[in-house]
């Protein structure tokens, strides 16, 4: 049976307003140094018409590895492209970042104990590129065997460096989390022996360190991918990423209970399961794309974000949420990240995110590996990027309560107008697989329809019957919607739906 969706023109109860970068992302360190991330899909992985081999588990992640070279952060195109998502967090981080050494000195050496280095010429260019799409920068710092050994307490040495370069460039760090995913000790890379005591120690110590010489730096923590905490939030049943099940782990509470320096921010990681590579290890977690707009998948954002509020509520009560990792799939995203499939996926954790808390959400990643908003390499803009672009185009910062219960076919989401106007910002999303949804508008309206023009796995997204690709020059298409008058209008299936009215 297709659903009926009718909009208000008013009288929707106002839940909170958002900040205003709430759509921000990642660049992983190890983008900016050089070195091993997730391996590329082929065309017709992409396409679905090709099996993604199982890998050698034997090689550890290795299998699923590929090598990079550091991406080309002065690029126009990238810069030009990013700087189109307005203001936003940078997150540098990721494993890589806690084995990295800081040569700022030109040494060209990697020191025992760490896993990559760092330059100066790469790390200034990353700051230009902060500086150049009006950004503000949150990292992680280096704690590995290189650093300190597990009995010994963490030192700033290697933050020092990064810290002082940064402030005297003219783009200071902003905020900062000890350490990527520090549930997962030993895939993490900590020093050899370490322990959540040890954690807690030396993330006090890190804090104090900050406050003490950057006392404007916002403290975020403890940026986990807690399995306990969701399985907590989901009635006993496994969740999140799926990783973080098999390999040795710790809970948020582990981490953090005992710790004498509060956080300002509270942070978790989000993903919609495994990723095919992952899938023959954690077969419970992997979703194929059949179930891709299922209700139990879209649905994962918004119970992540219910799972976590209560640790945030413990550990900093009244603080934002910030998800400093987020994708639609642990282990680099699914085969369809990178096409038109994946946009209810993102527009829906958008919607569903907004509605339980106010926050920021950091897309792994902006330029890297099938998830990224930009195809690496050539930063060619994928339909995610558009669907990015549109929301923040259409939706503004105040959330209300759409009075439309979410159900399979018709995901609701009211906000303000961004452009500021009196009115609302509707977003419907129609996850059915077969029926219409009937959208009844009040009055005239703006109409922004988004479709795969009859391909779910299209690598294009189609604006009310035009594709968004790059012009010459790498002009951007058009993002003006189609004025539609009051009545009654189909979201076919698969379809979503800006109506501002």
């Amino acid at each position: 049976m297709s659903n009926n969706v009718k909009l208000k023109t008013g009288g929707l109860t106002v839940l909170r307003e958002m900040n205003p970068a709430m759509i921000s992302y990642n660049i992983e360190m190890t983008e900016v140094s050089g070195g091993t991330f997730w391996r590329a899909y082929t065309p017709g992985q992409i396409a679905g018409t090709e099996e993604v081999p199982a890998p050698d588990f034997r090689q550890g992640f290795a299998s699923m590895h590929q090598w990079y070279d550091p991406i080309d952060t002065t690029n126009p195109r990238l810069i030009k492209l990013a700087k189109e998502l307005g203001p936003v967090w940078i997150r540098v981080s990721g494993t890589w970042a806690t084995k990295t050494y800081y040569d700022f000195d030109g040494t060209g050496i990697t020191p025992e104990g760490y896993q990559s280095r760092l330059t100066k010429e790469q790390w200034i260019n990353l700051l230009n590129f902060v500086k150049a799409v009006g950004g503000r920068l949150l990292i992680s710092v280096s704690n590995c065997e290189g650093l300190h050994s597990a009995d010994e307490p963490w030192n700033p040495s290697e933050a020092e460096k990064i810290f002082a370069l940064s402030a005297e460039h003219g783009v200071p760090i902003s905020a900062v989390e000890f350490t990527n995913e520090p549930n997962m000790m030993e895939m993490t890379g900590f020093p050899k022996g370490y322990t959540p005591a040890d954690f807690r120690r030396d993330q006090d110590l890190f804090h104090k360190w900050v406050r003490a010489n950057y006392p404007d730096v916002i403290v975020v923590g403890p940026s986990t991918c807690d399995a306990d905490a969701l399985a907590q939030g989901m009635g006993g049943e496994a969740g999140g990423a799926g990783i973080a099940d098999i390999i040795p782990s710790c809970t948020t509470g582990e981490l953090l209970d005992g710790c004498t320096e509060p956080l300002d921010v509270f942070s978790y990681h989000y993903y919609n399961g495994v990723s095919e590579r992952m899938e023959p290890l954690c077969p419970s977690a992997y979703t194929p794309p059949s179930e891709a707009t299922s209700e139990q998948y879209l649905g994962m954002a918004g119970l992540c974000a219910r799972a976590f509020a209560p640790y945030r509520d413990k550990y900093c009560p009244g603080a934002e949420m910030w998800v400093t990792e987020s994708g639609d799939a642990g282990a680099g995203g699914h085969t369809w990240a990178s096409t038109y499939l994946e946009v209810q996926r993102t527009l829906n954790e958008f919607g569903s995110f907004s509605a339980v808390t106010n926050g920021v959400i950091f897309h792994n990643t902006l330029a890297s590996s099938d998830y990224g908003y930009l195809q690496h390499g050539t930063f060619e803009p994928r339909p995610s990027y558009f669907a990015a672009l549109l929301w923040n185009k259409v939706m503004g910062l105040s959330v209300l309560d759409a009075a439309e219960p979410i159900r399979e076919g018709a995901h609701v989401y009211a906000h303000s107008r961004a452009d500021g106007k009196d009115g609302i910002a509707y977003l419907v999303i129609n996850n059915s697989k077969t029926e219409a949804t009937t959208v009844e508008l009040p009055k005239d309206a703006v109409k922004y329809y988004l479709d795969g023009n009859g391909d779910m796995r299209s690598k294009v997204m189609y604006l009310n019957g035009k594709p968004l690709t790059l012009g010459e020059g790498d002009t951007l298409p058009s993002l003006d919607g189609e004025c539609v008058k009051a009545g009654s209008y189909e979201i076919a299936p698969g379809a979503c739906c800006f109506f501002v009215i």
